[in-house]
């Protein structure tokens, strides 16, 4: 059986989105049905909107969720109704090369739903991610569902699907921050902001944020930043030196992604120093580097996706510092809106006015 639903849907580059009634299938063999309770606006899903990640249109948007198990399909034995999950994009195989070296958190066969949900006249949709989450129920795979204790808010529990674990595993996963690190984080948005706090949470004696925007320099203050600069009023690199007894930090956090940030986190790094690419750059942007500046400086240059998280590991523990009080999730809510304010609120977030919206449900 169907489950008819509303969900917001991306017809065409750059159209703007709409609430459409989708048909939601009951689960299939390894797929879990969850009713949505929250869903983070990310800007993923306005890449998606823009085909900026591929052309199959039309997409069912939303992929930073939090909700309930609703059904589950034959040969699922890990999960069941009314289990709480946060859902994620990197479902481990178990099986490919990086699974097989106990390498999980680097496995690229991720599982998704094998059944298509669709629009009423048929039309199968291209969920977001794998996931398509804005909308009141959505079909996955069970490897997508992870538990976490049901104390915490929907609205919360759903940020660690994306961008909030993207940062923090940008510092603490790929970066490696440990106490008394210092780390420079280039770009003070969500992604930012979470790397901002997974630096802290690691014990690094200096933390600091650039930006070119003084309100995202004081909400980065607020998640552990010890000092800022605005990147339109100082040099980085050499703002960032000063405040690091000339040496440049242990550790830079370019969660922008272009080639203009990321050659200003190479050079204020400490020599041996760690680059950290966590800003998605597009496919057309090219970097050009001294060789004898890589050759040179030593250290190393990582990128990290999903902030090399293991979902089974890691959403449960930020949860439960989460409800210790020693990760302040809540802060980066910026507001709580419905299925159809997701447009204004892709608006809002291109000019930088929120950290998140989140759709409730």
């Amino acid at each position: 059986m169907a489950h008819a639903v509303n969900g917001v849907v991306a017809a065409g580059r750059g159209a703007r989105v709409s609430v459409e009634t989708i048909l939601v299938p009951d689960p299939g063999p390894g797929e879990a049905l969850v009713k949505v309770q929250a869903c983070g606006v990310c800007h993923t899903d306005l890449h998606y909107r823009e085909g900026g990640i591929n052309d199959e249109f039309p997409f069912l948007l939303g992929h930073e969720a939090a909700g309930v198990v609703e059904a589950v399909g034959d040969g699922v034995t890990d999960l069941e109704p009314g289990d709480f999950v946060i859902l994620n994009w990197r479902a481990v195989c178990g099986s490919c090369r990086s699974c097989l070296r106990g390498r999980p958190q680097y496995c690229f066969n991720t599982h998704n739903a094998a059944q298509p949900m669709t629009l009423e006249d048929g039309t199968p949709l291209s969920p977001a991610l794998g996931i398509g989450a804005f909308a009141e129920k959505t079909l996955v795979h069970s490897g997508q569902c992870t538990k976490v204790n049901p104390k915490a808010p929907a609205e919360v529990a759903g940020l660690l699907g994306c961008g909030v674990m993207a940062g923090i595993g940008a510092a603490i996963n790929t970066g490696g921050v440990t106490r008394g690190d210092s780390v420079a984080v280039l770009g003070c948005g969500g992604v930012g902001d979470a790397a901002i706090a997974g630096a802290r949470l690691a014990g690094a004696r200096t933390i600091i944020a650039v930006d070119l925007d003084d309100t995202k320099l004081e909400w980065a203050r607020g998640f552990g930043a010890t000092h800022t600069i605005n990147a339109r009023e100082r040099d980085v690199v050499e703002a960032i030196r000063e405040l690091t007894e000339g040496n440049g930090a242990d550790v830079v956090i370019d969660a922008v992604g272009r080639p203009e940030t990321f050659q200003q986190a190479f050079y204020a790094r400490d020599h041996a120093g760690l680059v950290v690419l966590v800003g998605v750059p597009t496919p057309d942007m090219l970097l050009e580097l001294p060789l004898i500046d890589v050759f040179s400086r030593g250290g190393a240059v990582k990128s990290s996706w999903y902030g090399d998280c293991l979902p089974s590991r890691d959403f449960p523990m930020l949860i439960d510092l989460y409800l210790q009080g020693r990760l302040d999730l809540g802060a980066f809510v910026s507001e709580t809106i419905g299925l159809g304010d997701v447009e204004k609120a892709f608006e809002d977030m291109h000019h930088g006015r929120v950290l998140r919206s989140v759709v409730v449900l």
